[in-house]
C-alpha cells in the first residue's frame, strides 16, 4: 500500500503532493494516484486491434480481501473512457465526494501488463473522494463504491497521468482492481 499511497498520494502530490514526501506541485501532466515504480520513457504502442475492451473482456480472480489477479487481453484496445464494473457489490450506502475511504489495490499497466503497484498484505490506502488528492480516475471511478465492495477500473491516461510521471509510462492506461475496506462519513 506503500506503492499506491506514494503513487496515489504522489499523484496526489502531484496534485498537492504531501504523503510522499515531496513538495506540492500544482496539477499539471502528472495527476495524482499510484504506486511510485522507476520511469519508463517508452510509449505504450498504439497499434490498434479493432475494438476497444470492455470490463468484461479484463479477467480478474481472487474474493474481496484477497490479493487479485488482473488479467488484460491482447485481442482488443485499452478502453478511451472510464470504465468501472463492481466485481462484489459490499454494503450500506454507496460512498459520495466528501466521504473517507480505505482502499486496497492492485494496479496492472495495459502496456505490458505488469504489475505495477499493489497494497494488498499492508495497510489501506486511505482518502478522501473527491478531494483532488488522487488521479481523477479514482475520484469519478469510486463514487458509489459500497463498503466490503471490490471494483475493477480501467482508466485512460486523461484521468491518469496523461504524459506519465511517477513509474508510468506516457499514455498509459491503468487498470486497478480495488477493494473498499471502510466507508465513512465525511
Amino acid at each position: 500500500m506503500q506503492k499506491i499511497g506514494k503513487f496515489v498520494v504522489v499523484a496526489v502530490a502531484a496534485l498537492s503532493l504531501a504523503a510522499c514526501g515531496q513538495d506540492p506541485k500544482t496539477e499539471t501532466a502528472a495527476p495524482p494516484a499510484g504506486p511510485s515504480v522507476p520511469a519508463s520513457s517508452a510509449a505504450p504502442s498504439t497499434q490498434s486491434k479493432g475494438r476497444e475492451c470492455t470490463a468484461d473482456d479484463i479477467k480478474t480472480t481472487g474474493k474481496f480481501g484477497e490479493k487479485p489477479e488482473i488479467t488484460i487481453p491482447d485481442d482488443c484496445d485499452p478502453p478511451k473512457k472510464l470504465v468501472t464494473k463492481d466485481l462484489s457489490e459490499g454494503t450500506g450506502d454507496g460512498a459520495q465526494a466528501g466521504q473517507k475511504l480505505q482502499m486496497n489495490y492492485h494496479l496492472v499497466t495495459w502496456s505490458d501488463k505488469q504489475v505495477l503497484d499493489s497494497s494488498f498484505g499492508q495497510k489501506p490506502f486511505d482518502l478522501v473522494l473527491g478531494a483532488g488528492k488522487v488521479i481523477p480516475g479514482w475520484d469519478q471511478g469510486l463514487v458509489g463504491i459500497k463498503q466490503g465492495g471490490r471494483r475493477l477500473l480501467i482508466i485512460p491516461p486523461d484521468l491518469a497521468y496523461r504524459e506519465g510521471g511517477n513509474g508510468i509510462k506516457p499514455n498509459e492506461t491503468l487498470v486497478f482492481v480495488t477493494d473498499a475496506v471502510s466507508v465513512a462519513s465525511a
